[in-house]
């Protein structure tokens, strides 16, 4: 306002579309440099795509359809043989399933009694019993055996010695006897199955002397077998021999 009053103003210029135009210009530019120019720079970095052809087989010509089957010719059934009656006594297969089965029994042999009879029937089995089953029971399974035992078995109680067969009686040597060396020797005796004796120890000594007398006399003995539930075992028992002088009779 205070320009106008001092006449310093400045004017306008007439034409203001040139102004407009040449600033409308200037933006669209710019604006498409923007656009543009990444457009052009991803374009450059994309990888070719290779070219591929393919090549598709025609698919295969279908074959040509079966000839039609020839016509069937029709045969005439030949005639079958007329049957021949079954001889007497013949078993033949029937035809036809008979409406009733009648059940033939044997001629000559008379039919049993229900219950049965003691003694039995003709035609019945021998020794048969009366109300007897068709089929017998299994026997019993056996009894199992009876244990052995691990060893010898001392005797006493309800086992008793056995019978002895033969007896040695020992040797008093005289050179013992004039020495007056008497006593008496309890032995110790391992007799086997068979009654022999196997083996003897001194459970009670008088002199080594008279120990092996003694030994040397029962391992000459013999006794019947022992017999445990029918088995035979061997034993222990104990022996007793006494060594003495005899005083001559007055």
């Amino acid at each position: 306002m205070f320009d106008l009053i001092t006449g310093r103003a400045t004017h306008l210029p007439r034409n203001q579309s040139l102004p407009l135009v040449v600033s409308m210009a200037g933006q669209v530019t710019m604006v498409g440099l923007v656009i543009v120019l990444p457009l052009l720079w991803v374009t450059d970095q994309l990888p070719e795509m290779p070219t591929m052809m393919a090549f598709v087989a025609a698919p295969p010509v279908p074959p040509p359809p079966p000839p039609p089957a020839a016509p069937v010719a029709a045969t005439r059934k030949a005639p079958s043989p007329p049957a021949t009656p079954p001889a007497p006594g013949q078993l033949v297969a029937p035809i036809e399933a008979p409406r009733t089965i009648e059940v033939e029994t044997a001629r000559g042999v008379d039919e049993g009694v229900p219950g049965g009879v003691e003694g039995g029937i003709p035609g019945g089995v021998v020794g048969g019993v009366v109300g007897g089953l068709p089929e017998a029971p299994p026997p019993p399974p056996p009894a199992p055996e009876p244990a052995r035992p691990a060893g010898p078995v001392r005797l006493g109680g309800q086992i008793h010695t056995p019978a002895l067969v033969r007896r040695v009686e020992p040797n008093y040597p005289p050179f013992l006897a004039n020495a007056r060396i008497r006593g008496v020797v309890i032995l110790e005796a391992i007799v086997n199955e068979e009654g022999a004796v196997a083996d003897v120890k001194v459970l009670r000594s008088v002199h080594p002397l008279l120990d092996r007398e003694a030994m040397f006399a029962v391992r000459q003995w013999r006794y019947s077998p022992l017999l445990l539930n029918g088995i035979r075992v061997p034993f222990v028992l104990t022996v007793t021999l006494s060594f003495s002088l005899q005083e001559p009779s007055s």
